[in-house]
């Protein structure tokens, strides 16, 4: 079955500031999105990849990706208002006719992925309809309501969300599917694809796949040094 790696870069990155998303900020001489698509590159189990760019931007992608030689690039697409609707601009661009195949949603705000992460999520999706990465927190965690603690959950049992998460085709379009035809879900605030699925496919195992502390989110400008810093290392 085919691999498909959805690169989402459709978000404004408000936190980061600036005029230009960070997904076009340079990182070690190359943009941060073109070291998240790079990685997709040079994995072998994967055999397209789709971009979901920040609307205004499609075009500048293009060229950037053009002049990359990243020949697994079959489209840049315009994103969304926010995570959801990009996957969903994904979805309906992967269309209905090519029939099942496996779907990969990576950030591109994650650009120190490595092959052994993709390599996990495309056999984990040989048995699995659904994984997501993570890493174990190392931090204790609380919940906190109007600035008071009101509690504190067993750290084992808590882990950090990386990307990629995949997922069969049929299974994310099901979900979003349940998630459009639900008043109640713009009320979820929902912050990734496997949020979905849990709560709209409930019965569907999400397999967890272990992530890497390098693979850090782009955030605040300082993220990048971070990043510059490691891959330096």
């Amino acid at each position: 079955m085919r691999t498909v790696a959805v690169v989402l870069a459709g978000g404004a990155g408000q936190r980061f500031g600036g005029s230009m998303p960070k997904q076009l900020q340079r990182l070690a001489g190359r943009t941060v999105l073109e070291h998240s698509v790079a990685a997709f590159q040079r994995a072998p189990g994967v055999d397209e990849i789709l971009v979901v760019m920040a609307p205004r931007f499609t075009g500048h992608a293009r060229q950037v990706l053009d002049a990359g030689g990243y020949g697994k690039v079959t489209s840049v697409i315009e994103g969304g208002g926010g995570r959801p609707d990009s996957t969903r601009r994904a979805i309906a661009a992967l269309g209905t006719d090519a029939g099942e195949c496996n779907v990969l949603f990576h950030d591109a705000a994650r650009p120190l992925l490595d092959q052994r992460i993709i390599a996990d999520c495309v056999r984990a999706l040989a048995t699995d309809q659904a994984i997501g990465v993570a890493v174990p927190s190392s931090d204790t965690m609380v919940e906190v309501s109007d600035g008071i603690v009101t509690g504190m959950p067993r750290r084992d049992a808590l882990q950090r969300c990386q990307t990629p998460q995949g997922f069969r085709l049929s299974v994310i379009r099901r979900a979003y599917q349940l998630a459009d035809a639900d008043p109640q879900f713009a009320a979820f605030a929902a912050t990734d694809d496997c949020g979905i699925v849990l709560r709209y496919l409930p019965a569907v195992p999400i397999r967890v796949v272990p992530g890497s502390e390098r693979n850090i989110k782009i955030t605040f400008p300082s993220d990048l040094d971070i990043a510059e810093a490691l891959l330096r290392k």
